[in-house]
């Protein structure tokens, strides 16, 4: 069972992960490029641990299982490292080969991406037999589900491991096959992006379309909140790369590329299809 965990970004998904694993007990180094947003990461993520176990003797210690790693070469004593950097390929794949580098040949590389093809990542390294896709969905301490996604070579052993640590964090692993978005963003952001047509017909306001979906189909948020709250940058790559692999059904349309060319990208900046 891997008790020495890497996650590479710590952006808003590798935050997230990183609360998650420590609050399992589990030793993390947190890595980014930017020293900046590595330290905003590490403050941010305490803060939270520490208001979670405000109440808890062992807060201090639970605090101390969170590692700062500046450099990927100080991440040789892990037995797992997650990606989670932007969802853009050819990203990934440099972080993945620099990983296989770093990393004894024991160690299990996984990708937080959202529906990127796994075997892609797995080729840039001499091991894609122990590479495969871990999906958490955001928040990671809240969410239930976790996607594991096999590539073709991944062995049977990775598999069942990351499988039952996924278990350990008290998660639902669903192992999903190697599409283009998996199940969940396969279906989520077909709905997306058609709720960004019918605001960009300009008849129906965002605030209606998403009241229609929530009383309509009892959905607990609306998909253009959603989208606010995954961030619009994410969501335009994300369907970007959705339209390479299932077509132009996914394509985003002009008024997503205009917020986000206007740097309104949801909650994160105040502002999206909602103000905040």
């Amino acid at each position: 069972m891997f008790s020495t965990v890497a996650i590479v970004g710590a952006g808003t998904m590798g935050q997230g992960i990183a609360q998650l694993l420590v609050e399992s007990g589990l030793t993390v180094r947190l890595h980014d490029r930017s020293a900046e947003a590595l330290s905003q990461a590490i403050d941010a993520v305490t803060r939270r641990l520490q208001r979670r176990t405000d109440m808890d003797t062992s807060a201090a210690a639970t605090a101390n299982l969170l590692l700062s790693t500046p450099c990927l070469a100080q991440i040789t004593d892990v037995e797992l490292a997650i990606e989670a950097v932007p969802e853009r390929l050819e990203l990934k794949q440099v972080v993945f080969a620099e990983l296989d580098r770093c990393l004894p040949a024991s160690a299990v590389l996984a990708s937080n991406t959202s529906g990127l093809d796994i075997d892609k990542l797995a080729n840039s390294t001499t091991r894609p037999e122990r590479v495969l896709g871990l999906h958490f969905f955001n928040p990671p301490s809240l969410m239930p589900l976790i996607e594991v996604v096999p590539g073709a070579v991944t062995d049977s052993a990775v598999l069942a491991a990351v499988q039952a640590f996924a278990e350990q964090l008290g998660k639902t692993p669903i192992t999903v096959a190697n599409r283009p978005g998996f199940v969940v963003n396969r279906l989520l952001f077909a709905m997306i992006a058609e709720a960004v047509r019918i605001v960009d017909e300009g008849e129906t306001p965002a605030q209606d379309v998403d009241r229609a979906l929530c009383l309509g189909a009892s959905h607990p948020i609306g998909p253009l909140a959603l989208a606010d709250f995954i961030g619009l940058d994410v969501v335009l790559d994300i369907l970007q790369s959705l339209v390479s692999g299932l077509g132009t059904r996914y394509e985003p349309s002009a008024v997503l590329h205009e917020l986000v060319t206007q740097g309104h990208l949801g909650r994160k900046s105040g502002r999206g299809f909602f103000s905040y």
